[in-house]
């Protein structure tokens, strides 16, 4: 199962997962289920996620190796 750091990320940026809601225009449960990693967003969204964070697309994600 693919995993994501939006959290860690959030955490690092001080950014509340509410201001990213708002940002990308989805609801507060979506966000959360994002950090929780219980769905994982599509990968235009991480692209947009990047973008808001002001940070590489590969910071929001996990490494592999």
């Amino acid at each position: 199962m693919p995993v994501n750091r939006i959290k860690a990320v959030l955490a690092e940026k001080q950014i509340s997962a509410k201001q990213l809601s708002v940002a990308v225009g989805k609801n507060a449960t979506t966000i959360s289920r994002w950090c929780n990693n219980k769905i994982q967003p599509s990968v235009t969204q991480l692209q947009e996620i990047a973008h808001i964070l002001d940070v590489d697309v590969r910071e929001l994600l996990c490494p592999t190796k």
